[in-house]
């Protein structure tokens, strides 16, 4: 279905004459509305932003006055590239201080987190769970401790929102943002932001003319307006209202919708727990299930894994990822029993 809405927006390009003033703003209400409906965001908090990375640098453009010098970002070892950057760039810009919470031996990166909070620390950068294993960070808990000292709660959930379920209310981030491609199942270039309404007068990254007020009026735009749209609207990129995009991102959140986020995450952990069973024998460890995310696997070598062991699996018509130290793999709802035997039998052949 989202295949189909990307196929008719690209058509309207053709007949660029047939969109009005209201077709700049409409989808993008539509896909706010989405979010709300399927992953419990309220609408006026969700900005339209092309990247992960784009919004975790209107996050810590928007946190620039409340990082004095000597002040803490706090991150984790071998997070995602997309927030760490955003946030090298704010100590840059204002005398903090990154600290980087080291893995912990037993792979609890809750109790980690939770012993390295302080009263210096301003910015909590987190995910719901690391990308390159799955290990679980407890939100509530951390969210909790985060607010207790009074530092802000920014978190890149690409790697989980969609297939794990994440309750705004509860957990009350700052920030969160996740691409959109990954478990959204949205086309590339459209992701969300979610802003705190605490944020929602905060400066945006870029000053786009659609988050004005009065922009639905075209032939009154030389009347320059000097305030925003209402809620988290001011962070939407400047290009919002791609027909192409939109139209397959709200069928893909709606389909999501329809599925249920809680009940994605339950069959995905029963198809992970049968890629253990599926992988015992061969020298890989997997990360135990007390401490992973229902959705994301990784198995750490016992010995040296053949460099080519990617390649030669997809030969097999076999996919699994590389990150970091660990073999990872993101199965979805289409994986069979059929999968996992030629999963098994792939991996006989190749190790």
């Amino acid at each position: 279905m989202s295949a189909d809405r990307l196929a008719e927006g690209a058509y309207r390009k053709c007949h660029p004459w047939n969109r009005s003033p209201a077709s700049f703003f409409d989808e993008a209400e539509d896909f706010r509305a989405a979010v709300a409906g399927t992953l419990g965001a309220p609408a006026d908090c969700v900005a339209i932003v092309p990247s992960a990375s784009y919004g975790l640098s209107a996050a810590a453009r928007a946190l620039e006055p409340l990082v004095p010098d000597g002040r803490e970002i706090l991150l984790v070892e071998n997070a995602f590239p997309s927030n760490v950057f955003p946030w090298l760039r704010l100590a840059e810009a204002t005398g903090g201080r990154v600290v980087t919470v080291p893995t912990p031996p037993d792979l609890d990166w809750t109790a980690a987190v939770l012993d390295r909070i302080g009263v210096r620390t301003a910015v909590v950068a987190l995910a719901q769970c690391h990308w390159t294993n799955g290990a679980w960070f407890d939100l509530e808990r951390i969210s909790d401790a985060a607010r207790a000292v009074g530092a802000v709660l920014a978190l890149d959930a690409t790697q989980s929102l969609g297939a794990v379920p994440l309750d705004f209310d509860r957990i009350r981030p700052d920030f969160c943002v996740a691409a959109g491609y990954k478990w959204l199942l949205c086309p590339y270039g459209l992701s969300l932001m979610y802003v705190d309404p605490r944020w929602h007068d905060a400066r945006p990254l870029e000053e786009s003319w659609l988050a004005r007020t009065g922009a639905e009026d075209f032939a009154a735009l030389a009347n320059y307006s000097h305030t925003y749209q209402a809620g988290a609207r001011r962070f939407d990129v400047g290009q919002k209202s791609v027909p192409t995009l939109l139209p397959g991102g709200i069928a893909a959140l709606r389909q999501l919708g329809d599925w249920g986020v809680a009940a994605v995450a339950e069959s995905l952990r029963g198809i992970n727990r049968s890629i253990v069973e599926a992988m015992s024998g061969f020298p890989l460890a997997p990360l135990p299930e007390a401490v992973r995310a229902p959705h994301l696997l990784g198995f750490t070598a016992e010995a040296r894994l053949p460099d080519d062991l990617l390649a030669r699996l997809a030969s097999e018509k076999v996919y699994v990822s590389r990150r970091g130290a660990s073999l990872r793999f993101a199965p979805h709802l289409h994986v069979t029993p059929n999968d996992l035997d030629r999963l098994r039998t792939a991996m006989s052949k190749v190790l």
